[in-house]
C-alpha cells in the first residue's frame, strides 16, 4: 500500500448514495486520478489516500485508495481554493475571496467558532452565516467519524452506511452494540459485526453477542428458503457459529422471544416477521375463501351448459378435469389448478378468462417475473404483468436497507377487479404471496396456477405446496397429457423424469439429445459450435435466445466458468468495441446479462420512435435477462435492454448487481421458457444433482433440449429424490384457522 498527499482540484464523478468517487489530486509529483469511496469529499480539501496504482484500460494510470484522511486547508491560498470549490453551498470565487481578505488564515476557526461575524462581509446575512457553519460542521463530523471508523479496520464504504444511518449516534452504537449494525443496515452481516465487535473488545459470551448470533443464524436459514428452524438446529448452528455452548445461548431465546423478534411454536423457532408473514397469509386466504352464489346446483348446471356452448364457439376442446377446473374457479374465492407440461393448464385458463369475460368481470393476470408473464400474455392473449407492476411498486417508498418491498396497493388501496389469475405459483415466496393478499378484498377470485414438481421459490417458503397439501382449498390438478403434447419428448421425458422413469438416450428423438462427453474441454468445443452452428437454425432462433443452464455456479461446468468461456467466442473483443472490467467481471458492449437482486429504486425506460420516451417506471429484479447497449466510460455508466424493450442504466458503482447470463442456473431460470437448453452434466454433489433440478431444466426447453456430458449422471438424477428439506408452516397455519374458524361456525 501506498500514500499520497494533496488537494483536490476538481470531482469528476460521485455517486451519492454509495460514496463511489473519481477525483482529480494534486501533488507534488503532478495531477493523479484517483478512484475510491469516499463520501463528503470536496474540491479543495487536502487529502492523504492510502492505496495501489492500477492501469485502467480506459483512463490509464490511476490510484485506487482504500482510505483516506482529510486534513484543514492550511495558508490563505488553500483557504480560499477550499472555500470557493463549491464545497459549502452559498460560498463561490468572489465571496470565498472577500471571507480569506477578512479572516486570512483565521478564516475556518471564524466560520465554526465565531460564525455571526461573517456577517460583517457583504453578502452574508445572519441566516447564511449559521447555514455555512451548519454544512462545516457536518462536514467535520463526517470527516471525525470516517477517521473513527476507520480504526476498527471499517471501510470507507460502510462507513458511510454507518455515518447515514446513526449520524453521531455511531459512537455509542460502536461502544454499547455494535451487534446493531447487523440489524440496522444491508451490507452489514453477523460476521462483519462480530468482526468489529471483536476489535472494539466486546467478550465472546456477551448477550448482545449470542442474541445478534442466533437472529443471523436464523435469517441465514430464511436465504435457504426456511421459514423457521426447529430449535435443536438453530441451537447447534448457532452454537458453531458463535464457539460458545449451547447452554449458554438457550436463556437468549427466552430474551429474544421477550423483545419479540422470535416466535417460538413447540419446538419451531421463527424470525418474528417470518412466522406473522405465514399466519397473515393463512388468515387472508380464509377470508377470501368464500363460496359464491355459483355453488347452487342448479346455477353450476347452467354454467356448465354455458362453457360447452363458450368451447364450442372457439374451438376449444376440455376433458372433465378441465371442465371441472372452470367450474372451480367460477364458484370459489380461492381456487388451485396444478399440473406439468402438456396437461392443458394454458387452455383451461383461457377459458376461465373466455367465460369471466362474458360475465363482464374484469380480469387481472400476473406472473412472478417478466419473463413469465410475457409467456402469459402470449398463451393468453391477455395483458399479463409482473406481481410488483400489478401491486405498483413504489420505489421511493421502498427501502433497501431493510429489504423492505412497499407498494401502492394494500389494504387501504385494495387491486380494484373480480378475478386475479396469477401462474408460476412455485416462483412465489411467502414475502410476495402476504403483499398480493393484503391487496385482495373478499368477493375476489384468486385463482392461483402452477407445477408443484418445479424447485420452489429462491425466497423462503413453498407456498404453491402448502396450499395444497393444507387440503382447505379447492383444486384440481390435471394429469393427462394430450396428444399434441405427446408428440413432443420434451414434455413426455419430463413426466417420466417426475414419476422415477428412465428416458431413452438413444438420440432416436427430434427434440431431446444427449451427446456422451467424459472431457470438459470437449464439452465447452461441442456447446460452442452448437449454439453458433446447428441450434440456431434448427430451433429458428438466434444464438443468444439459446440458454446453457448448469446445476452449479462453482467449478468447470459452472456458470462462472461457462461464463467466461462462452463470453469469448459468443461475442469476442473487437476493435472499437467497448468494454469494461469491474470486480472479476468483465462487461463488453453486446454481451447478455442478468440482474441478480431486486432492486427497487433502479429506474428504467421504454423509448419509442426517434428516442422519445414512451414509458417509464422503477424496479429491476433478481432474474431479468438483457443485453447491454452501451456503454460509457467517461460517464461510469453502462446501460441494458430488457424485455419489452426496458433500458436500464447502470452506474459502474453497482455492477455487482450484474452477471454474465450465456450460461445460469438451473434455479435462475423459473419461469422462463428458451427455444433451446443446453444443459452440461457430469456429475456433482448429491444434494443438488436430483430429480427435481433435471426436471425443472428439462421443462425450460420449447423446441430442444440437448444433454452434454454422462448418461450415468442423468440417470443417477432420476433416482435421486434427495431435496432440501424446507422448514415452512404456511399449511399448518391454515389448517390451524380453519379449525378454529370451524368451531366458531
Amino acid at each position: 500500500m501506498e500514500k499520497i498527499t494533496g488537494y483536490v482540484d476538481r470531482i469528476i464523478f460521485q455517486n451519492q448514495e454509495n460514496g463511489y468517487t473519481v477525483l482529480s489530486l494534486v501533488t507534488e509529483e503532478g495531477e493523479v486520478q484517483c478512484t475510491g469511496i469516499g463520501k463528503g469529499i470536496a474540491a479543495g480539501e487536502n487529502l492523504t489516500l492510502e492505496g495501489t496504482y492500477v492501469d485502467h484500460p480506459s483512463y490509464g494510470h490511476q490510484f485506487k485508495y482504500q482510505s483516506f484522511q482529510t486534513t484543514a486547508p492550511k495558508g490563505v491560498e488553500g483557504i480560499e481554493r477550499y472555500l470557493a470549490s463549491g464545497a459549502i453551498k452559498g460560498i463561490g470565487a468572489a465571496l470565498a475571496k472577500r471571507i480569506v481578505s477578512q479572516f486570512g488564515e483565521d478564516s475556518f476557526r471564524i466560520i465554526e467558532e465565531e460564525p455571526e461575524r461573517l456577517a460583517q462581509i457583504k453578502g452574508i446575512s445572519r441566516n447564511k452565516a449559521r447555514e455555512i457553519a451548519a454544512q462545516m460542521e457536518e462536514k467535520r463530523d463526517l470527516r471525525d467519524a470516517f477517521v473513527y471508523l476507520q480504526q476498527y479496520g471499517i471501510s470507507n464504504k460502510l462507513a458511510v452506511k454507518i455515518y447515514d444511518t446513526y449520524g453521531s449516534e455511531l459512537y455509542a452504537v460502536m461502544q454499547e452494540n455494535p451487534y446493531r449494525l447487523a440489524e440496522d443496515i444491508s451490507g452489514i452481516g453477523f460476521k462483519i459485526a462480530d468482526e468489529i465487535a471483536g476489535r472494539i473488545g466486546i467478550h465472546t459470551d456477551s448477550d448482545y453477542r449470542i442474541r445478534s448470533g442466533v437472529i443471523y443464524t436464523l435469517l441465514s436459514a430464511v436465504g435457504e428458503g426456511h421459514c423457521y428452524l426447529p430449535a435443536e438446529e438453530l441451537l447447534r448452528k448457532a452454537s458453531a457459529l458463535l464457539g460458545v455452548a449451547i447452554e449458554a445461548i438457550e436463556p437468549q431465546l427466552t430474551n429474544l422471544m421477550m423483545e419479540r423478534k422470535v416466535i417460538i411454536r413447540q419446538n419451531a423457532v421463527f424470525a418474528a416477521n417470518y412466522f406473522y408473514a405465514e399466519l397473515n397469509c393463512a388468515r387472508m386466504l380464509l377470508n377470501l375463501n368464500v363460496g359464491l352464489a355459483e355453488q347452487l346446483p342448479s346455477v353450476e348446471d347452467a354454467i356448465r351448459k354455458q362453457l360447452e356452448k363458450l368451447a364450442g364457439q372457439l374451438h376449444m376442446e376440455l376433458d372433465e378435469l378441465q371442465f371441472q377446473a372452470v367450474l372451480d374457479s367460477i364458484s370459489n374465492g380461492v381456487f388451485l389448478l396444478s399440473g406439468g407440461p402438456g396437461t392443458g393448464k394454458t387452455t383451461t385458463i383461457n377459458m376461465m378468462i373466455r367465460y369471466f369475460e362474458s360475465r363482464g368481470l374484469d380480469i387481472f393476470l400476473a406472473a412472478p417475473t417478466g419473463r413469465a408473464a410475457k409467456r402469459m400474455t402470449e398463451a393468453t392473449g391477455y395483458e399479463a404483468r409482473t406481481i410488483h407492476r400489478m401491486l405498483e411498486l413504489n420505489s421511493a417508498l421502498s427501502d433497501d436497507d431493510t429489504g423492505k418491498i412497499r407498494f401502492e396497493r394494500n389494504e387501504t388501496n385494495p387491486l380494484e377487479t373480480d378475478v386475479i389469475i396469477i401462474d408460476e405459483m412455485s416462483m412465489v415466496d411467502v414475502m410476495l404471496f402476504q403483499s398480493l393478499l393484503k391487496a385482495i378484498t373478499p368477493g375476489t377470485r384468486l385463482i392461483l396456477v402452477g407445477d408443484v414438481n418445479q424447485l420452489p421459490s429462491v425466497g423462503p417458503g413453498q407456498v404453491l405446496r402448502d396450499l395444497l397439501v393444507s387440503g382447505e382449498f379447492p383444486m384440481v390438478e390435471l394429469k393427462r397429457i394430450f396428444r399434441q403434447a405427446k408428440e413432443s419428448d420434451i414434455i413426455m421425458n419430463a413426466h417420466r423424469i417426475n414419476r422415477g422413469e428412465q428416458i431413452a438416450l438413444d438420440n432416436h428423438s427430434r427434440d431431446f439429445f444427449l451427446l456422451e462427453r467424459a472431457d470438459v474441454k470437449v464439452i465447452y468445443k461441442h456447446m460452442i459450435q452448437l449454439i453458433q452452428g446447428k441450434l440456431p437454425a434448427y430451433v429458428g432462433a438466434e444464438p443468444f435466445e439459446i440458454q446453457v443452464l448448469t446445476p452449479m455456479r462453482k467449478g468447470p461446468l459452472g456458470c462462472e466458468t461457462l461464463n467466461a468461456v462462452l463470453q469469448q467466442y459468443l461475442n469476442p473483443p473487437r476493435p472499437g468495441i467497448p468494454e469494461v472490467t469491474v470486480g472479476d467481471t468483465l462487461y463488453r458492449l453486446g454481451d447478455k446479462v442478468m440482474q441478480v437482486k431486486n432492486d427497487y429504486q433502479l429506474e428504467w425506460e421504454i423509448l419509442g420512435k426517434y428516442g422519445i420516451k414512451v414509458d417509464s417506471g422503477t424496479g429491476v429484479f433478481n432474474g431479468d435477462m438483457g443485453r447491454i447497449v452501451a456503454i460509457n466510460e467517461q460517464g461510469s455508466m453502462l446501460t441494458v435492454e430488457y424485455d419489452e424493450k426496458k433500458r436500464v442504466n447502470y452506474p459502474f458503482s453497482i455492477l455487482d448487481e450484474l452477471e454474465l447470463s450465456y450460461a445460469i442456473t438451473i434455479h435462475k431460470s423459473q419461469g422462463s421458457e428458451y427455444p433451446a437448453v443446453l444443459m452440461p452434466l457430469l456429475g456433482g454433489p448429491k444434494l443438488l444433482f436430483n430429480r427435481n433440478l433435471l426436471y425443472t431444466a428439462i421443462t425450460r426447453a420449447r423446441k430442444c433440449v440437448t444433454i452434454l456430458g454422462s448418461s450415468e449422471t442423468v440417470r443417477s438424477m432420476i433416482e435421486n429424490t434427495s431435496e432440501n428439506k424446507r422448514y415452512t408452516a404456511l399449511a399448518e397455519r391454515i389448517r390451524e384457522l380453519a379449525k378454529d374458524k370451524g368451531l366458531e361456525g
